[in-house]
């Protein structure tokens, strides 16, 4: 049987970015597909955006939440296929055939997982490309780092998450590190990485705000590593910085 995936956007008046994401979902080859979208009652026109996209094959739930990971939770409850998969309503897919070559790579090798990378760009020029997140670079020994896939382009079996569990909403930033943490370390996740670019992201997200946000990020990581029993300090963090800057892509 086909591979189906559950795709889950969480929005908040998001009319200026959020119809990429919907116009990139619906183009993809791979049919075998549904799309929840979890809106948090937006107060612009997000909702008129969505409404021509919506079909036998989407979800659409409008109403306040408690936060984006509680939203995340909400459309994880509601998803019915094989795989999920999270796409923000700023991001979109890079090519129809996302989800095809996802369905082909899992399908062959019988991976729980498979984690792609991730193109930011800039919010006001799609041309603009800042950087390549490389999932390659992640291990589960490289927790302690603070290394994680990039969320966009992690392509996860549903069994996975019923096993795991939801995101913790009392995390304000790394609530997705805080589960890849519970998911990866100490398990036996058959994973593996797909070495293209997967989601193009704008910048501008809830964990690439600043300096303040970086902080936050770094304290709920060695707060994630030291609740799950991860031995970890903000020097080992630290470490990470020269590879990032590796990734940046300069114009």
């Amino acid at each position: 049987m086909a591979i189906s995936f559950s795709i889950i956007t969480v929005c908040f008046n998001n009319a200026g970015t959020i119809k990429d994401a919907l116009q990139s979902v619906a183009s993809q080859s791979w049919s075998n597909w549904e799309h929840i979208i979890v809106d948090g009652a937006s107060r612009d026109t997000t909702t008129q955006i969505v409404a021509p996209f919506k079909s036998e094959k989407t979800t659409f739930i409008s109403e306040p939440d408690k936060g984006i990971y509680d939203a995340m939770n909400k459309g994880i409850a509601r998803a019915k296929g094989d795989v999920i998969c999270f796409l923000n309503a700023d991001d979109f897919y890079a090519s129809p055939n996302v989800l095809e070559g996802v369905a082909q790579m899992m399908s062959k090798s019988d991976l729980d997982a498979v984690l792609g990378d991730v193109l930011f760009f800039h919010a006001d020029n799609l041309s603009k490309t800042v950087r390549r997140y490389d999932s390659g670079q992640f291990s589960p020994s490289r927790l302690a780092y603070g290394w994680m896939p990039a969320h966009p382009g992690m392509f996860i079996r549903r069994e996975i998450y019923e096993r795991v569990g939801n995101f913790r909403t009392d995390y304000q930033i790394a609530a997705d590190y805080e589960w890849i943490v519970r998911a990866f370390h100490d398990t036996q996740i058959k994973y593996r990485h797909f070495p293209e670019v997967l989601v193009r992201m704008r910048t501008g997200g809830a964990s690439t705000k600043g300096l303040r946000s970086t902080l936050v990020l770094n304290k709920e990581i060695l707060r994630a590593c030291r609740e799950n029993g991860i031995s970890t300090n903000i020097f080992k963090l630290m470490t990470k910085i020269p590879r990032k800057l590796l990734e940046l892509v300069i114009k």
